[in-house]
């Protein structure tokens, strides 16, 4: 009884000792299921993480390749615009520079045109400035034109430059009033010119009539008549005769009247000063005052000539003059 009894405390123990293994077993089993499923679900997690962290990094690498890219699309277009930018500057400068330049033309034409009168080769110097600022003028219109055309073909807006474009437009539109207003001005002078040549002209011609005038005036204050020859040969002329005294004694020479200009030499009474005689004796039959003149010998037997000593005085009477030769 004893023994059935210790059987049993025995199996009882046993079975409690089997129940806590199985106990153990089954708190082991589930800590090991836990643990597995712990890890697979860590495995499955991290596999997940793997590959978003990889669509991630692929999407981060696509979107940092579009940033370059544009990074570098926006740097190019920042340097078209900026050498765009410093070329209409460059522009601007050279069309302000040359604006400058018409203005000193501009001032020294008006300078040239200002003159009352105006010669052959200054206007044809101040054609040539004219010409050389409407070249430039026609340049820097064409410059702006093309200033205008990039900019609007750039699509961009830029006050600043767009404002200055405008300046530069109206300083053109000035300048070519400007020298609309010096060519006009070129014309009026060249009628003024033609008006004073024409004057001129008038001038001349009345000034040279004058001078004519007074040329054939004076001419004939100072024309005078001159003949000489023996009584024979002057009475043979017709210019002398001799009338009065008394069975032929005491007759004088007198001039017939006839005084025909083709009989005597035409002399100017400023230039001749002498009268040529060589003869043994010489004696005037026109009047002349005495004092006027005297024989000069040129020895005992011979008179030189006839010198005119007061020429006004001697020609006062009358403008011809006879001479009569004793041979």
């Amino acid at each position: 009884m004893e023994n059935v009894e210790s059987n049993a405390r025995n199996q009882s123990g046993d079975n409690s000792v089997l129940k806590s293994r199985i106990e153990s077993a089954k708190k082991q089993g589930v800590t090991r299921g836990v643990w597995i499923a712990t890890i697979v679900g860590l495995v499955l997690l991290l596999s997940a993480g793997g590959l978003g962290y990889s669509f991630f990094k692929k999407e981060q690498n696509k979107q940092f390749t579009e940033i370059e890219y544009q990074k570098s699309s926006f740097s190019k277009q920042l340097t078209v615009r900026d050498s765009m930018i410093n070329d209409w500057l460059l522009t601007f400068d050279q069309i302000e520079k040359d604006l400058n330049s018409i203005k000193e033309k501009e001032n020294l034409i008006t300078m040239k045109t200002s003159d009352s009168e105006m010669s052959k080769s200054r206007r044809e110097q101040v054609l040539d400035d004219i010409q050389y600022i409407n070249t430039l003028l026609e340049s820097n219109k064409k410059k702006i034109a093309s200033l205008n055309a990039q900019l609007k073909k750039s699509g961009a807006s830029m006050a600043g430059l767009q404002e200055r474009m405008a300046t530069l437009e109206a300083s053109i539109l000035k300048y070519e009033q400007d020298v609309s207003d010096l060519k006009l001005a070129v014309v009026q002078k060249d009628v003024e010119i033609e008006g004073l040549n024409t004057k001129v002209t008038s001038l001349d011609m009345t000034v040279a009539e004058q001078n004519e005038r007074i040329n054939n005036q004076t001419y004939k204050l100072n024309q005078a008549y001159l003949t000489s020859g023996t009584f024979k040969d002057l009475k043979g002329k017709g210019l002398v005769s001799k009338e009065g005294g008394f069975l032929g004694i005491g007759r004088k020479e007198i001039l017939t009247g006839n005084l025909n200009d083709s009989l005597f030499a035409e002399i100017d009474v400023t230039e001749m000063t002498t009268i040529p005689v060589n003869s043994k004796k010489a004696k005037l039959i026109t009047d002349h005052p005495e004092g006027s003149y005297e024989m000069v010998a040129q020895d005992e037997k011979t008179i030189a000539y006839i010198a005119i000593t007061n020429p006004d005085e001697f020609w006062r009477i009358s403008k011809y003059a006879v001479v009569e030769l004793v041979k």
